[in-house]
């Protein structure tokens, strides 16, 4: 017999990884701030080349416009 699925277990899950990617998105771009690379309102984003969000090491991070760092490719994790 087929086993049922939790669906409340499965939604907790796929948000708790949703916050904890947002909140490393957010971090890389704070950090950002403080060295200085970008100002709030600058149309700037942080690109993060291994597409990654927990990865904030500065090797995997830079600077982009927010029109060039939506049109680049993606691939899929996992």
């Amino acid at each position: 017999m087929k086993k049922k699925r939790n669906y409340k277990a499965e939604y907790q899950d796929y948000h708790k990884k949703h916050l904890k990617d947002n909140n490393a998105r957010h971090r890389a771009r704070y950090d950002a701030e403080k060295v200085g690379k970008v100002r709030v309102g600058d149309g700037k984003d942080i690109d993060h080349k291994d597409n990654n969000p927990r990865n904030n090491s500065s090797g995997n991070t830079r600077v982009m416009s927010k029109a060039g760092n939506l049109a680049r490719k993606r691939r899929k994790i996992g």
